[in-house]
């Protein structure tokens, strides 16, 4: 691995030898700085091709800032540790980010050149159920349609690591459950390796296999959701210990709720 240089570092000598079981993501005792205050301090973390992270943590516990430092938006950021990100990664954020002069499948082949780029963006489009809308404008669209747009632009470049910051946050509930059910289905056909950044720790555990709790820059709850399988209902008593100890991680007292 390489040191922190505040860039998106892939490490020449790590060799691919598995899509699905080498990493595309490794931070080694990752630190960041901002002035005096220490807001990542000495991270660990590896994601596998095709395992979904979802990282939860009350504001200013460092989530944002380990997200930014992933996807190499942290230049210039006092900061050490080894950092190896796949090359092939994108990120979706909590606004769609969609270029409101151009039509939705410009905006999902945004950057992507070759006779291919239309028909890949076509088949991305339909893989999110926007089939028939890639002569849309984006103020067409309602919130969720173009949250589906900003997943399709993410998901056709085929990224070995996606990189989500609360891409949910800003629809309304019943828009948010179906976006889970799609973005479950598309990350089984795609198998990157995903890291989500959320609030919700019920977003947490219906969407991912592994959930961690960051806290003042370091994890305090790393936690498999393996035995809970693909079926997951707010009804199942696992669901509900799995949520009550990670509202603990995070300083949710209980015995008040």
């Amino acid at each position: 691995m390489a040191p922190i240089t505040g860039q998106l570092i892939e490490s020449p000598e790590r060799q691919r030898t598995s899509a699905t079981d080498d990493p595309v993501l490794v931070a080694d005792n990752l630190t960041r700085r901002f002035g005096d205050r220490t807001v990542l301090d000495g991270i660990d973390l590896t994601i596998a091709r095709g395992e979904f992270v979802a990282l939860l943590g009350r504001s200013g516990s460092g989530k944002s800032t380990l997200l930014r430092a992933v996807a190499g938006l942290d230049v210039g950021v006092d900061g050490t540790g080894d950092l190896f990100v796949a090359r092939n990664s994108s990120v979706v954020f909590q606004d769609s980010r969609l270029l409101p002069w151009s039509r939705v499948l410009p905006n999902v082949t945004l950057g992507l050149s070759g006779r291919d780029a239309a028909a890949a963006g076509r088949t991305a489009l339909a893989d999110v159920g926007l089939q028939g809308r890639e002569r849309a404008w984006p103020n067409e669209l309602s919130g969720g349609e173009q949250q589906r747009v900003a997943l399709a632009r993410s998901l056709v470049r085929q990224p070995e690591l996606l990189l989500a910051d609360e891409p949910f946050g800003a629809l309304d509930a019943l828009t948010r459950i179906r976006m889970h059910g799609l973005l479950r289905e598309l990350c089984s056909k795609y198998r990157p390796g995903v890291l989500l950044v959320t609030h919700d720790v019920d977003e947490a555990i219906t969407l991912a296999d592994r959930v961690l709790v960051l806290d003042e820059g370091r994890f305090v709850a790393d936690r498999s959701l393996d035995s809970l399988g693909a079926h997951r209902s707010l009804r199942d008593p696992e669901f509900v210990a799995h949520r009550e100890a990670l509202l603990t991680a995070l300083g949710v007292d209980l015995t008040t709720h």
